[in-house]
């Protein structure tokens, strides 16, 4: 598999990243350790957790699984910290919970270091210089290769990294951030993609095909094992039902179509290939699945098809972006 620098650092990491969200819940350790084996023998190195994810037993799982199926040198690990699992979604950005974190997921990881470390959430009731202090302790003490932030927006995600190019050499540049993008959402593009693309910020999407839709399986039922009928991811699947959501798969799956491809292919090839994309982050259910998202390293979308998927699934700007020059 292609390997990208991750924004402006050495950082390399493969073009598609493994997701590992229901590792733990609902993917249990036969399907997670199938999963890491074809992606590895697939040339995949980014494997993404997080320290709630499982409340800790992702992290638990991945540290098991690199003890005695993959290298941990083979793997690039990228971890969060900063959200807290409870019904309220609260965030901690303060230095001492965030590097107490970090240190609890390098216990459960089983390693001494995190090759990328991500803020998982913007803290309103922490000075950011408090925040962005734990990521140049978490990189000069070791525990953290590479550090970046995640769900921040535009002007939180210019700050902070302005503040850390504001003294080269102490403080560490950050290397990613994680943002949901996909055809069904291209939000990012209005802010947090340009400033990703000045400040050399790789972007990892994530739920990159859509939370599933782009692959079509909903164009005419909910599948009984999909998440779209599971109770506790349903609400997820939901908001990308509507019929502005239909238009653009019913436009992926004629794109497919013409190409001899699936949809899931011609989804995920547009996004990998989207300005200031490092590697969209895919979260499957199974090696079967994951195997048939690591097939797209072999298709590049035509000029043509592009365009047409660019045009159908456009986001609607008006404010600050009018062009004031019909005036």
């Amino acid at each position: 598999m292609e390997q990208r620098h991750l924004g402006r650092t050495g950082l390399r990491v493969s073009r598609i990243g493994l997701g590992t969200l229901t590792w733990g819940r609902s993917t249990d350790e036969h399907d997670a350790a199938d999963m890491l084996k074809t992606f590895w023998e697939a040339g995949g190195t980014l494997v993404d957790t997080a320290d709630v994810y499982g409340n800790g037993e992702a992290e638990y799982l991945l540290g098991r699984l690199m003890d005695g199926l993959v290298p941990r040198r083979d793997l690039i690990i990228s971890t969060k910290a900063g959200s807290i699992p409870d019904p309220d979604r609260r965030v901690d950005g303060s230095r001492g919970y965030l590097l107490a974190a970090l240190d609890a997921s390098l216990a459960r990881l089983g390693t001494d270091h995190v090759d990328l470390w991500h803020i998982h959430a913007y803290d309103p009731n922490t000075p950011l210089e408090e925040t962005l202090q734990a990521l140049d302790l978490a990189v000069s003490s070791g525990r953290a290769r590479y550090t970046g932030v995640s769900a921040f927006c535009g002007w939180q995600l210019a700050r902070a990294a302005t503040w850390q190019l504001a003294a080269p050499g102490t403080r560490t540049r950050l290397a990613g951030t994680q943002m949901e993008y996909s055809l069904l959402q291209r939000g990012v593009e209005r802010e947090v993609l340009p400033a990703a693309l000045d400040l050399g910020i790789g972007l990892l999407p994530s739920s990159p095909l859509g939370r599933g839709v782009l692959t079509g399986k909903y164009r005419h039922s909910t599948p009984s094992d999909s998440r779209g009928a599971c109770e506790h991811m349903a609400p997820f699947v939901e908001p990308y039902l509507d019929d502005t959501a239909t238009r653009i798969v019913d436009a992926v799956s004629t794109a497919a179509d013409g190409l001899a491809v699936t949809p899931l292919q011609v989804a995920l090839a547009w996004i990998r290939d989207r300005p200031a994309v490092a590697a969209p982050i895919v979260g499957a259910r199974n090696a079967q699945q994951l195997a048939a998202a690591l097939s797209v390293e072999t298709l590049s979308l035509p000029d043509e098809i592009c365009r047409a998927l660019d045009d159908v699934s456009a986001p609607v700007h008006r404010y600050p972006d009018h062009d004031w020059s019909t005036l």
